[in-house]
């Protein structure tokens, strides 16, 4: 019961965010979603309904790297081949979606380490 009361709470910080951020065509969103044991990103321009890039602990690229480190570090693994991905795809600038989670540990790593890799937002 506590935990769909967590579920519940998380989906509305998440509504209250998407209110206040949408992505464009020329600022695309950067969307995170977190799970216990993986992480999860994508680009996505809500004009056209379209998903440009995306990246996940999942990903062949990352998965290698990551699965010896912890879920910080994986996170900004995550981080630098999302700003890889849309930097080869011609997208500079992003609004970053934190998915109604704090902006704290792996989501922050993960923001962190896309704007060190060139994503600005």
């Amino acid at each position: 019961m506590a935990l769909l009361k967590k579920v519940e709470q998380r989906k509305r910080r998440e509504r209250r965010v998407r209110s206040k951020v949408a992505g464009t065509a020329e600022r695309p969103r950067l969307s995170v979603f977190r799970s216990a044991k993986h992480i999860y990103v994508q680009v996505i321009d809500d004009e056209s309904g379209k998903t440009l890039a995306s990246a996940s602990t999942l990903a062949k690229d990352v998965k290698s790297t990551a699965s010896e480190a912890n879920k910080t570090e994986a996170a900004k693994k995550v981080g630098e081949a999302i700003a890889k991905d849309c930097l080869t795809k011609g997208v500079k600038k992003v609004a970053f979606d934190r998915g109604g989670y704090m902006y704290h540990g792996r989501v922050s790593a993960l923001a962190e380490a896309a704007r060190k890799a060139g994503l600005e937002f």
